[in-house]
């Protein structure tokens, strides 16, 4: 038996490392993704097949994927795809069920009130099995069979500082490159920059980690790093005092991973920063469950920052198995 892990980079993919540890093995398997800083890092001692970039909405790459996976069937032998998507499981998974592979679509967990365009459209293919994240939209159609976020719970914590020592603060707004989030940079730069409102509230020097993925921020002054390999922003993460995110899954995966509690701020699809509203849906799941401090851009203040330094995350001591149909 051979079985394939399929997603596209960022959130996609963090969410099925993490749910792959909690799926039965079988004696081989292999994965396909994109290649960038992260799923190299990632997936770093895999067995990786890299394809170009499958956008949103993105016909012709979807179709790209098509031939790739006719490919992999016949040197492989297939015989079971996990897929957290987005588009890139469309070039697969119609293509591997009709060819009598067993298919597995997971929704992501964003997708908190129902699923996404790819679900929808993979919901209705034959023989593609389709699962949700969240119990409140499960159905027939839809299997629940557990969600990521269950392997973490909050904890208080108090963190001793020596004197003289600065307050780190990562930023990370993801690796997509097609949506900018300049609104959070904008408000950051007040609130963190030399001289700024952390600084004079924390009184400390304020270091601040700025991944700017695909945000054009040159006249901002920051030092930006728009991407980093998955293995240095977690360590920058577990380094950190203060975390503040974009309300996307896998940096938000990442920083509970990290320990850290994590001021997460939703993107606008009509401002251009997202191709819909699912992360306000996330932000407010997370902050419901107790692991992240959910704020608007319009609304973050300093004082928010400094109230996550009383809460830490953890792992939880067992977590079931996601469950897959057979």
């Amino acid at each position: 038996m051979s079985t394939l892990f399929l997603a596209t980079t960022g959130g996609h993919l963090t969410q099925l490392v993490a749910l792959a540890e909690r799926i039965p093995e079988d004696p081989d398997s292999f994965w396909v993704t994109h290649a960038n800083e992260q799923s190299r890092s990632l997936l770093d001692g895999r067995e990786v097949v890299y394809l170009p970039y499958v956008g949103v909405r993105d016909v012709p790459g979807v179709l790209r994927c098509v031939p790739v996976a006719r490919d992999l069937l016949r040197r492989r032998d297939v015989t079971r795809v996990v897929s957290t998507g987005s588009g890139i499981a469309l070039g697969f998974l119609p293509y591997l069920a009709a060819h009598g592979v067993e298919c597995h679509y997971i929704e992501s967990a964003a997708r908190v009130g129902g699923p996404s365009l790819t679900g929808r459209l993979l919901r209705r293919v034959p023989r593609v099995h389709t699962y949700t994240q969240h119990r409140g939209w499960a159905d027939a159609h839809w299997h629940y069979g557990g969600n990521g976020f269950d392997a973490y719970e909050a904890a208080s914590c108090h963190r001793e500082r020596a004197a003289g020592t600065p307050l780190r603060v990562v930023v990370t707004v993801g690796t997509a490159h097609e949506f900018p989030f300049r609104r959070l940079f904008v408000r950051l730069a007040a609130l963190l920059g030399r001289g700024g409102e952390l600084e004079r509230a924390a009184g400390r020097r304020v270091e601040v980690l700025w991944q700017t993925g695909g945000t054009p921020v040159e006249d901002l002054r920051l030092d930006a790093v728009p991407f980093l390999p998955a293995a240095d922003l977690a360590a920058a993460l577990a380094r950190a005092d203060v975390v503040v995110s974009h309300a996307g899954t896998g940096s938000a995966l990442a920083s509970l991973e990290a320990g850290r509690f994590a001021v997460v701020v939703p993107r606008e699809a009509r401002l251009g920063e997202a191709g819909d509203d699912h992360q306000r849906q996330l932000a407010r799941e997370l902050d419901g469950r107790g692991l992240a401090l959910h704020r608007e851009v319009g609304g973050l203040g300093v004082e928010d920052l400094l109230a996550t330094l009383a809460t830490a995350v953890r792992r939880v001591s067992t977590v079931r198995a996601f469950e897959l149909r057979t």
